[in-house]
C-alpha cells in the first residue's frame, strides 16, 4: 500500500471532509466489487461440496446395504 501524502511538495493543502468522504466511498466501491466476485465463487464451492457429501453418503449407504442383505435361496425339486 502506498504511503499517503497529506500535503503536496509545493504548498499547503488542507484535507477537507469531502476529500475523506470521497476516498472512503472509493474504497467502499472496491470492497463491494471484491465481495460480489467472492460470493459467486463461494456459492459454487458450497454447491460442489454439498454434491460431494451426498454422493459419499449414497455410496457408503449402498455398501452397507449390500453387506447386510440377507440372501435367501429357493430351490425347486
Amino acid at each position: 500500500m502506498a504511503p499517503v501524502e497529506t500535503a503536496p511538495p509545493g504548498g499547503e493543502k488542507k484535507i477537507s471532509r469531502d476529500d475523506i468522504e470521497a476516498k472512503l466511498r472509493e474504497l467502499q466501491g472496491e470492497v463491494d466489487e471484491t465481495a460480489e466476485s467472492a460470493k459467486g465463487i463461494a456459492v459454487a464451492v458450497g454447491a460442489a461440496v454439498a454434491v460431494g457429501v451426498v454422493v459419499v453418503v449414497f455410496l457408503l449407504g449402498r455398501k452397507r446395504g449390500k453387506s447386510k442383505t440377507t440372501i435367501v435361496e429357493v430351490r425347486r425339486f
